[in-house]
C-alpha cells in the first residue's frame, strides 16, 4: 500500500514538473534562468511561511539544522541549477529523456548507500539503462554539449536529493523540507545570474502571471515528490519518474512543436525498459 501511495504521488509530481518545465522554457527566452529560480524559490517559500503562520505552526523547526537536511539542500541546489541551465539551452523532450536516468542512479545509490537489495539482474539492468542514456546524449557524435553535461549533472543532483530525503530520520514534515529547499534556491539563483553575467529584468504582466503559475505548480510538485520518496521502496517508486517522459513528449510536441529523433526515442525506450525491469 505504501508503494502504491508513493507511486501515485510520484506520477502526479512528474506531470506537474513537466508542465513547469514547459513554462520555464518559454520564460527563459526573456528572463535569466537564475532569476527564474530565485523568484520561484522566493514565492514558494513565502507561500509555505504564510501557510505555517495560518496553521499556527512554527515556520522553522529544530530539524532544519540537521546535517542531512542541509545535505539534501546542497543536492537540491546542484540539481536545480544544472537542470534549469540545461532546460534553457535544449529541447524539453531531450532533457526529459536524459532525466529518465534518475531512477537508475537512485536504485544504484539505494544499494550502495541505503543497503537496499539489488541483485545481479538489477545491476545488469542499470548498466543497460546507462547504455540507453549514451544513445540519447551520443558522446563523440556531436551530441555531447555543455547543455547535455548540465543535464547529466542534474540527474546526479536530483538523485542525491531523493536518496538523502529517504535517509532523513529526524522528525520533519514534507512541507518544512520543501520550505528549506525553496529558501536555499533564492541565493543559488542569484549566484547563477552573477556567474552567467546576466542582468535582472522586470517581467511583463504576462511573464509575471506565468511565474506565479510556476510557483503554484512547484508547490504541488515538491510536496508530492517529498511524500513519494519518503514512502515505500525508493527504487520501485522512483521508476514512476518515467511518466515524466510521456508528459514531456506530449507537451513538447503540442506546445513547443518539438520532434525528438529516432535515436533519442530508442535510448528512452531502453532506459525505461531497464528501469521497469
Amino acid at each position: 500500500m505504501e508503494n502504491l501511495r508513493g507511486a501515485a504521488f510520484m506520477t502526479f509530481s512528474m506531470l506537474a514538473f513537466a508542465i513547469e518545465d514547459v513554462l520555464i522554457k518559454m520564460l527563459g527566452a526573456r528572463i535569466p534562468a537564475g532569476q527564474i529560480i530565485s523568484v520561484i524559490g522566493a514565492g514558494a517559500a513565502l507561500a509555505f511561511a504564510c501557510w505555517f503562520i495560518i496553521q499556527r505552526q512554527p515556520v522553522f523547526v529544530p530539524a532544519h539544522k540537521n546535517g542531512k537536511v542541509w545535505l539534501r539542500a546542497v543536492f537540491e541546489v546542484l540539481g536545480t541549477l544544472m537542470f534549469i541551465s540545461a532546460l534553457i539551452r535544449m529541447d524539453v523532450t531531450q532533457l526529459s529523456a536524459i532525466i529518465q536516468a534518475t531512477p537508475l542512479v537512485v536504485a544504484m545509490g539505494g544499494a550502495i548507500f541505503l543497503g537496499q537489495s539489488v541483485g545481479w539482474r538489477r545491476w545488469a539492468a542499470i548498466l543497460v539503462g546507462f547504455m540507453g542514456v549514451l544513445l540519447i546524449i551520443r558522446p563523440g557524435l556531436d551530441g555531447l554539449t555543455v547543455a547535455t553535461l548540465f543535464g547529466v549533472g542534474g540527474v546526479f543532483g536530483l538523485a542525491g536529493r531523493d536518496l538523502v530525503t529517504r535517509s532523513i530520520t529526524v522528525p520533519i514534515s514534507g512541507a518544512h523540507l520543501s520550505l528549506h529547499a525553496f529558501l536555499v534556491l533564492i541565493p543559488a539563483g542569484l549566484f547563477l545570474v552573477w556567474i552567467n553575467g546576466d542582468t535582472l529584468v522586470i517581467p511583463t504582466a504576462r511573464d509575471g502571471a506565468t511565474l506565479i503559475g510556476c510557483i503554484a505548480i512547484a508547490l504541488l510538485a515538491y510536496l508530492c515528490i517529498v511524500a513519494a520518496t519518503r514512502a515505500g521502496d525508493a527504487a520501485f517508486i522512483s521508476s514512476f519518474r518515467y511518466t515524466r517522459m510521456i508528459f514531456a513528449l506530449i507537451l513538447g510536441m503540442v506546445v513547443l512543436n518539438e520532434r525528438p529523433d529516432q535515436m533519442t526515442l530508442i535510448g528512452v525506450a531502453i532506459v525505461i525498459a531497464a528501469g521497469l525491469f
